[in-house]
């Protein structure tokens, strides 16, 4: 709204916290904004993580007793759950660097 009261009388604002908050985009800093882009990739990535644990179950409670069903949903299964312990790992060790920073 200030932005329009500017450009349509052409004064700036005189409230100083109005004009840092316009200078540099809301005040927010890079830590936060690599936070939170971070935050949604490995919520993505744990989620899609959890999916393949749902899919490893599906292939083996459907195998019918065929022993290379069973293997491929066994090693499904592992693969999520590697991926879901590496996601979360990896979140613990940028949330610690960007913290001591």
């Amino acid at each position: 709204m200030d932005k329009i009261f500017f450009l349509i009388t052409g004064n700036a604002p005189t409230d100083p916290a109005k004009q840092v908050t316009q200078v540099d985009g809301g005040g927010t800093n890079l830590q936060t904004t690599v936070n939170n882009v971070l935050s949604v990739v490995f919520t993505l990535v744990g989620v899609i993580a959890v999916i393949v644990i749902i899919i490893g179950g599906v292939y083996y409670i459907t195998s019918n007793g065929d022993a290379e069903k069973i293997k491929k949903g066994k090693n499904t299964i592992m693969y999520g759950i590697i991926g879901l312990i590496v996601t979360l790992l990896a979140f613990a060790i940028v949330s610690f660097v960007l913290n001591s920073f």
